[in-house]
C-alpha cells in the first residue's frame, strides 16, 4: 500500500504534458484515419486552389463533415494528420488540446476562417470555431466564445500561468484586407466546460492603453512583421510599427522600423519591454512577399470588414 501511495503521488506531481499519456492507435483505427486524411487532403487542396468559388465552398463543407467524422474515431488525438499541409494544427504545450485552423479564399478582398479545438480525450470532445470577426467591434477588448470566434490561422501556442489559473496564448495571422494584414495574440482559457477567448493579460504598451484582452498588430500587406514567442530570449517579441504613406493610394499604413518591443513572462504576469537592445533583424521590414504567419505563406487578399 505504501508503494502504491508513493506511485500515485509521483503521478500527481508530474507535469501535465507527461500525465497526458500517449495511447497507441490500433491498426484498424490508423487505417481508418489515413483514409479520412486522404479525403481531407483532397478537400483542403480544393479549398485553397479551385478556381470556382462554389467549388471552394463545397469543398469546405465536405472538409468540415469529414474532419468531424475522423475525430470521432477513438483516440484520434494521437493521429497527427501530417499530410494536411494547408491546415495548421497546433498543440498545447501540455498536450491537453490541439487546434485545427484553415482559411477559405472567397475573393481578393475576402477570406473566411474555420477551426476546431479538440481535447485530448479517448472519446471525441471538441469545439467548432465559428468565424464572426467581421462583427467584432473592439477586437482588442472583446470577450469571445467559440461561436463568436475572431477567425485566424494559428501558428503557435504558449502556456501562461496567471492568478486565475493557466491560460494559453494563441499566435495567429489574419489576411485582413487587400492592403493590410493583422497578427494577434488571443488568450484561451477553460472555464468549466466552456472555452473563452480573451483575458486582460497584456499591459499598456507604446500603442495600446492596456490592459487589453488580446494583442493586435495591423500593418501593410507589403511589410514583414514579427510576432511570436522567442525561445532564446524567453519572451514575446514583436515589431515596433510606425506609419508611412502607402504605395498604392491606400492611405497611411504601418510598417516595422527595424526595432522591437517585447513582453517578458514574470511571476506577476506579462511585463512590457518598450525597446529591445542588440536584437538584429533577420529580414527587411518591407518586402514584396506577403507572409501568412511566421512560417506560412497565404494568398494575397483579405476579409471584407
Amino acid at each position: 500500500m505504501r508503494y502504491l501511495l508513493i506511485s500515485l503521488l509521483l503521478i500527481l506531481c508530474l507535469p501535465d504534458h507527461l500525465q497526458a499519456q500517449k495511447v497507441k492507435l490500433p491498426a484498424a483505427a490508423q487505417k481508418q484515419l489515413k483514409l479520412y486524411e486522404d479525403t481531407l487532403g483532397i478537400m483542403a487542396f480544393l479549398v485553397m486552389n479551385d478556381s470556382l468559388p462554389d467549388s471552394r465552398f463545397s469543398a469546405t463543407r465536405k472538409m468540415i463533415i469529414t474532419l468531424k467524422r475522423a475525430l470521432k474515431v477513438n483516440n484520434s488525438f494521437q493521429y497527427k494528420f501530417d499530410r494536411l499541409k494547408t491546415v495548421s494544427i497546433q498543440y498545447a504545450p501540455d498536450s491537453t488540446f490541439r487546434i485545427f485552423t484553415w482559411q477559405l479564399f472567397v475573393n481578393d478582398s475576402t477570406y473566411h476562417y474555420y477551426g476546431a479545438v479538440q481535447m485530448n480525450t479517448p472519446e471525441l470532445k471538441f469545439f467548432p470555431l465559428v468565424d464572426r470577426s467581421a462583427k467584432v467591434e473592439d477586437v482588442q477588448q472583446a470577450i469571445l466564445s467559440p461561436e463568436s470566434w475572431y477567425g485566424v490561422i494559428y501558428y503557435n501556442i504558449k502556456a501562461l500561468d496567471t492568478p486565475e489559473g493557466k491560460k494559453y496564448l494563441l499566435f495567429g495571422m489574419d489576411t485582413y484586407s487587400f492592403f493590410r494584414r493583422r497578427k494577434l495574440i488571443d488568450v484561451l482559457s477553460f472555464q468549466g466546460d466552456k472555452l473563452v477567448f480573451g483575458a486582460p493579460v497584456f499591459p499598456k504598451t507604446a500603442n495600446n492603453d492596456g490592459p487589453v484582452n488580446r494583442l493586435l498588430l495591423e500593418y501593410s500587406a507589403q511589410a514583414t512583421v514579427r510576432l511570436n514567442w522567442d525561445e532564446a530570449q524567453n519572451m514575446i517579441i514583436f515589431d515596433h510599427l510606425i506609419p508611412m504613406k502607402g504605395q498604392y493610394k491606400e492611405g497611411s499604413v504601418l510598417v516595422g522600423d527595424g526595432s522591437y518591443e517585447a513582453f517578458k513572462v514574470e511571476k506577476t504576469g506579462l511585463v512590457y519591454v518598450e525597446k529591445l537592445e542588440n536584437l538584429i533583424m533577420d529580414e527587411p521590414p518591407t518586402s514584396g512577399t506577403t507572409k501568412g504567419s511566421d512560417n506560412m505563406k497565404v494568398r494575397k487578399g483579405g476579409k471584407n470588414k
